[in-house]
């Protein structure tokens, strides 16, 4: 059984760009819920922000920068030869 490390961590990335997309979401909803008095979504979103989104964003910064940089040199090699 040959393990794919690529398609792992490409499944991960995944995970982490749809938690980001999903938060974002909810950090909406919590704001317009903020604005009809309701502070609990907000405050759930500002104790989950330091510990878990704010890792999950620097993730999908370090995958998508990683990412481009590994593409654009594979195409700089390639033109190379």
């Amino acid at each position: 059984m040959k393990i794919n490390f690529k398609k792992i961590i490409d499944n991960l990335l995944l995970v982490n760009l749809f938690l980001v997309i999903f938060f974002a979401i909810y950090f909406l909803i919590s704001v317009i819920m903020q604005f009809n008095g309701k502070f609990i979504f907000i405050e759930i979103f500002q104790k989950l922000w330091n510990p878990l989104i704010v890792p999950l964003i620097t993730i999908l910064i370090i995958g998508s920068l990683t990412n481009g940089v590994t593409s654009w040199l594979k195409s700089k090699w390639h033109s190379q030869e």
